[in-house]
């Protein structure tokens, strides 16, 4: 390992591969616990709720109380058996989200990313994936949707470096899903009138098997 990672890993930042992407698969379960045993379990807010249909703030601090606020994402995505959880999701108005997620490899990615920014893809990097997706602010609901099979996100790390992450398949659909959400769109949002009709009545169907807020 350079001398350079080792100083990141010091400063409890991601090692960089080559081309400057986190290897964020090294010690995932142990990372996963440690945010996650710090934390408390937040309810999930729901479609409809007006902190979800906006774009979020920059985080601008990178102190204690971001930190707090990622141990207790981190919870609240496993008690939502999740794979990945934005701020908002929680009731929270910044731009961070969290990830817990395996790609089509089986390899488990676990990070944070604040102020995301997904990265254009050249086209012949645009290959389509139609796989199901589901979300847990539309709980017990999923729906088909094209995404980019392979995705690049940019931002910073939950201490203000800059970082860039990288993901294919079911990975890469939750680095985009995640962006989404942090601007304000859902992925139902993404769907035709029709199929956005049918998650929603999947929803009202369904009965959640996390707690959520529910909307006034």
């Amino acid at each position: 390992m350079a001398q350079q990672d080792t100083e990141q890993e010091r400063g409890g930042v991601l090692p960089v591969d080559d081309e400057g992407f986190v290897i964020d698969s090294g010690d995932a379960e142990e990372r996963e616990t440690a945010f996650r045993e710090r934390g408390t379990s937040r309810p999930i807010t729901v479609v409809g709720n007006p902190v979800l249909h906006r774009e979020c703030k920059d985080v601008t601090e990178f102190g204690d109380e971001l930190a707090a606020l990622v141990d207790d994402m981190f919870a609240s995505q496993r008690t939502a058996q999740g794979v990945g959880l934005a701020a908002n999701q929680i009731g929270v108005d910044l731009k961070v989200f969290v990830y817990d997620c395996q790609d089509d490899e089986g390899v488990r990615h676990v990070g944070v990313v604040c102020n995301p920014v997904l990265q254009e893809l050249p086209a012949d990097r645009r290959l389509l994936d139609e796989s199901n997706e589901g979300c847990l602010s539309v709980p017990t609901a999923y729906a088909e949707l094209a995404r980019p099979d392979y995705a690049e996100v940019a931002g910073q790390d939950e201490k203000g470096n800059p970082i860039k992450v990288r993901g294919t398949g079911y990975f890469a659909r939750c680095l985009q899903h995640e962006t989404d959400h942090l601007y304000g769109r859902l992925y139902i949002d993404r769907l035709s009138k029709r199929e956005r009709k049918d998650a929603l009545r999947q929803m009202e169907e369904g009965t959640p098997r996390y707690p959520v807020v529910p909307n006034d």
